[in-house]
């Protein structure tokens, strides 16, 4: 996915955040992915979306588990 691309993802997930989308756990989950891909690729991280992702990561608990098969 180009970065055009996933900036856009993370950015529509922070205007649902903003607007006050009721499930905010789902839309945790898909910024982080969107970020996590971004790191992936080394791609630079706006500083506005990793600040929502901590504070999202506080509210929720931190990172959702990973299970390893």
């Amino acid at each position: 996915m180009a970065w055009e691309e996933l900036e856009a993802e993370a950015n529509l997930v922070l205007g649902e955040i903003d607007a006050g989308a009721e499930n905010r756990h789902a839309l945790y989950l898909r910024l982080r992915e969107a970020l996590l891909q971004m790191r992936a690729y080394g791609m630079p991280l706006p500083g506005n979306l990793v600040r929502v992702e901590r504070e999202l990561e506080a509210e929720f608990g931190g990172p959702p588990e990973t299970t390893e098969e």
